[in-house]
């Protein structure tokens, strides 16, 4: 059977899983042991045995899994994944126009003319003297 060559972050993200895993359980045992126990002189070898060594596998395995983190490749850097269609050109940046502002009858908005909100309605009708709030996807003040 051949081998099946593993990438390092792979190996350090599995490591520091297995490092924290074993860390715990050493730690549980040797609470486990250490609450058995009266006298102090008789919880030290759970202590040394158990306790002290989980703890360090778990700080060992946290090493492992910022490293395995740390080496991982960005996914998000790589671009969208394939098939996936990219956002049109029209909702991924703001519309700008010098045209007057124009808003729906009776709206309380003011917007851009190529505002994909009133792009292509006939009944939107410029703005005039009326005070209205900026539409918050064209933005159109300031000019």
């Amino acid at each position: 059977m051949p081998s099946v060559p593993r990438s390092p972050s792979k190996l350090l993200l599995w490591g520091g899983l297995v490092a924290v895993a074993g860390g715990a359980v050493l730690c549980v045992i040797g609470w486990y042991g250490i609450s058995g126990e009266r006298f102090a002189e008789r919880q030290l070898p759970y202590l040394a045995s158990c306790t002290v060594p989980g703890a360090a596998l778990i700080v060992a395995g946290v090493v492992l899994l910022v490293g395995a983190a740390l080496l991982a490749p960005p996914e998000a850097a790589a671009g969208p994944p394939e098939g996936a269609e990219e956002e049109p050109a029209a909702l991924s940046a703001a519309p700008s126009s010098e045209d007057p502002p124009l808003r729906v009858p009776g709206g309380t908005l003011a917007h851009r003319p190529d505002c994909p909100l009133v792009a292509g309605r006939p009944e939107a009708e410029p703005v005039g003297d009326a005070e209205l709030d900026p539409c918050p996807v064209c933005e159109p003040w300031p000019r």
